[in-house]
């Protein structure tokens, strides 16, 4: 069995800053990548940020100069940093990782968290 448990969600006034966390837990073997999405009301889930297990990342353009993605492999976590935050950033908030287990070390796949929600205020 593996876990995603998201944290950090919340109200946030317009300019304001938010950190979100995610913890994988379980019988991980090894974490690819580690993602976040987010879903709007009435809106597809979109990327926001990803990194690699090297630290390499990648940004949506919404949100490049304004959120950071970092991860701690020794905890299995990753983190956002959104600051300067919008009302347009107001969404639910998913982690993602592409990780294998124990029981299938060369086998990976995507598992999701429960989400988070976030909402900015004007």
């Amino acid at each position: 069995q593996v876990q995603l448990v998201e944290s950090g969600g919340g109200l946030v006034q317009a300019g304001g800053s938010l950190r979100l966390s995610c913890a994988a837990s379980g019988n991980i073997f090894s974490i690819n990548s580690m993602d976040w999405y987010r879903q709007a009301p009435g809106k597809q889930r979109e990327l926001v940020a990803d990194i690699t297990s090297g630290g390499g990342t990648n940004y949506a353009d919404s949100v490049k100069g304004r959120f950071i993605i970092s991860r701690d492999n020794a905890k299995n976590t990753v983190y956002l940093q959104m600051n300067s935050l919008k009302p347009e950033d107001t969404a639910v908030y998913y982690c993602n990782a592409v990780l294998a287990t124990l029981n299938f070390p060369s086998l990976t796949r995507s598992y999701w968290g429960q989400g988070t929600k976030v909402t900015v205020s004007s």
